[in-house]
């Protein structure tokens, strides 16, 4: 009986603690996210889809103040 409850601590002491932390007498999770190959692809593959929206509009903007800029001069005697 002995034995079998201290093959039972030796597994409990064994366990691999990576990425946890004890505050408090609670262990604390900081590990990364498990997500997968194709569920961090899509997640790339969205953040470049609004970076390129946002790249788009800021030239637009761009655009139209240099427009803005030359037809002053065009009206200017």
């Amino acid at each position: 009986m002995f034995k079998k409850n201290f093959l039972s601590l030796q597994k409990i002491r064994t366990m691999d603690y990576s990425g946890l932390k004890v505050k408090n007498g609670r262990l604390i999770n900081d590990r990364p996210l498990g997500v997968t190959g194709i569920a961090e692809a899509s997640m790339y593959r969205k953040q470049m889809k609004k970076q390129y929206k946002i790249d788009c509009i800021a030239d637009g903007i761009e655009r139209a103040e240099m427009r803005m800029d030359g037809s002053k001069n065009i009206f200017e005697y």
